[in-house]
């Protein structure tokens, strides 16, 4: 006896996949940065130092004397002698009185008046320079300096971003199919 058979052929289906891939690109610029540092500001101030020197009586002692001074010191010394030459005179009056006690007062008047004193010869150092008077003020100096702050400018640029999306596409590589088959 025959018996029938029933004959399933399938085909499986094959399922391709056309991939196209993502494109991503970033770009970071780099940042923008400016800086600066203004000078210092320096502020100076001084005051002069003064030294005064007053040589008036070393120069006197070298005979380099202001008018004012000779005169004045002219006037001295003829008052000094016009003092002393009355007291000689006064002096040479009282020996003239005492001419009656005797004695030789004429004669000893002219001896007085008639010889020089004798000059005595010495060295004499002028110009001594312990009489130098000084006078000193110091000068000052003041510095004020005033620092600056430096400037920082920073400008951030944002990055670079282009994507391109991926695709997947399927493509049937193969169909199914089924077949199916009688037999006695």
């Amino acid at each position: 006896m025959n018996i029938p058979q029933l004959q399933i052929q399938t085909t499986r289906g094959i399922l391709g996949l056309q991939i196209d891939k993502p494109i991503q690109e970033i770009e970071q610029p780099r940042a923008t940065l400016t800086q600066e540092q203004p000078a210092a500001i320096l502020e100076m101030s001084t005051t002069r130092p003064q030294l005064s020197l007053d040589t008036t009586e070393v120069r006197a002692d070298i005979d380099l004397k202001s008018p004012l001074r000779r005169s004045a010191e002219n006037a001295q010394y003829g008052h000094q002698s016009l003092m002393e030459g009355i007291a000689r005179r006064a002096q040479e009056g009282q020996q003239l009185v005492q001419i009656e006690n005797g004695g030789n007062a004429i004669v000893d008047i002219a001896k007085q008046n008639g010889t020089r004193p004798q000059k005595q010869l010495d060295i004499q150092f002028v110009g001594d320079r312990t009489k130098i008077q000084m006078a000193f003020q110091p000068g000052s100096l003041t510095i004020n300096a005033t620092p600056q702050k430096a400037i920082n400018n920073v400008q951030i640029n944002k990055p670079i971003h282009t994507y391109t999306p991926g695709k997947v596409t399927g493509v049937m590589e193969q169909y199914p199919s089924v077949q199916i088959d009688w037999t006695v």
